[in-house]
């Protein structure tokens, strides 16, 4: 049985058939650092230390020999999903990579290895972040971050999903796969406009021509080759940093007449930077707050307050079609 990023499978009854373990907490101290990282003009990383490494996971499990579970109550080939968690822990143990992308691939392969009930596991993971935090340094003469102390950030993370199936040789094959950076919030204080809209009896909203702009992002990415997700080839890995960076510099360059516009710019930009990439894809939230009155000019003070809800979305998917067309 094979299904589908959505849950609908592919066997022939056409049954959504899983199950599996979320709100895996696992961390790993003093791992692979990320070395080797292809640079770009808009972004500083060039790889990770992963002195702290955390991720939230989630293991789904398919298989038809799973029916007699569902159907007659049958448990023996049923895989605790208790077992899954400590399965998951131990793998992060013997794990020698430096990405979230290769260690689901490297536990969701070990998985099928494993039991022989099973015939396919999405893995998904959400990246725990973290921060380091600054001490005086040991000369005296400013500070520098610590080896040591770091805090469990608030910002923006990574995430990650593998699909693993037997590929009927023995062996496993990535059937999916998708990279994300997600929770991407952003505010530009000018240099944002809305205008030229439909306009009708229904419409209360003003045009306007430079408009503080509060947004969050999540952005997904598939690569051509799923391999390249993986890190063993670093100068072919996208790093959720870069696309962060990408993102924000572009808002910073961009005077865009929409969260469409901006949404389109940003993407020509990721699929620019990194040809190995098949598709790029977007959500968005508008979360642009409201003046409290006129401004007379771009770089008057405004007094802004929280919008009301409902909120504006956009959803987005590119492909190297739209380099192209521009």
């Amino acid at each position: 049985m094979t299904t589908d990023k959505y849950g609908s499978s592919n066997s022939e009854d056409e049954r959504t058939m899983n199950y599996g373990k979320e709100k895996i907490a696992v961390y790993r101290t003093y791992g692979t650092p990320l070395e080797g990282v292809r640079t770009i003009p808009e972004s500083p990383f060039d790889g990770r230390d992963n002195t702290l490494f955390g991720l939230d996971v989630r293991v789904q499990l398919e298989g038809d020999e799973f029916l007699p579970s569902f159907r007659d109550g049958d448990n023996s080939k049923v895989v605790a999903t208790d077992t899954m968690k400590n399965f998951v822990h131990h793998q992060l143990e013997e794990y020698d990579g430096a990405t979230p992308e290769g260690f689901l691939h490297f536990a969701g392969s070990r998985f099928l290895e494993q039991y022989s009930q099973i015939e396919a596991v999405r893995m998904t993971a959400n990246e725990v972040p973290f921060d380091e935090r600054l001490v005086p340094s040991d000369d005296g003469d400013g500070f520098e971050p610590s080896e040591l102390v770091y805090r469990v950030s608030d910002d923006e993370s990574t995430f990650s999903e593998v699909y693993v199936e037997e590929n009927g040789d023995g062996g496993t094959v990535i059937s999916d796969q998708t990279s994300g950076v997600t929770e991407l919030e952003l505010v530009k204080v000018k240099g944002s406009s809305f205008t030229d809209y439909v306009q009708d009896e229904y419409t209360t909203l003003p045009e306007r021509e430079d408009r503080t702009l509060y947004i969050t992002l999540d952005i997904f990415w598939d690569y051509e080759d799923s391999h390249d997700s993986l890190g063993e080839e670093p100068e072919r890995y996208v790093a959720a940093e870069q696309v962060r960076d990408i993102a924000q510099v572009v808002f910073h360059e961009v005077n865009s007449n929409s969260i469409q516009d901006l949404i389109y710019q940003i993407g020509l930009r990721v699929l620019e930077r990194f040809p190995q990439l098949e598709s790029v894809t977007f959500e968005a939230n508008n979360r642009t707050w409201l003046q409290v009155s006129e401004e007379d000019g771009a770089d008057s003070p405004r007094v802004l307050k929280e919008p009301p809800r409902p909120t504006g979305y956009q959803q987005f998917q590119m492909d190297s079609s739209d380099l192209g067309n521009e």
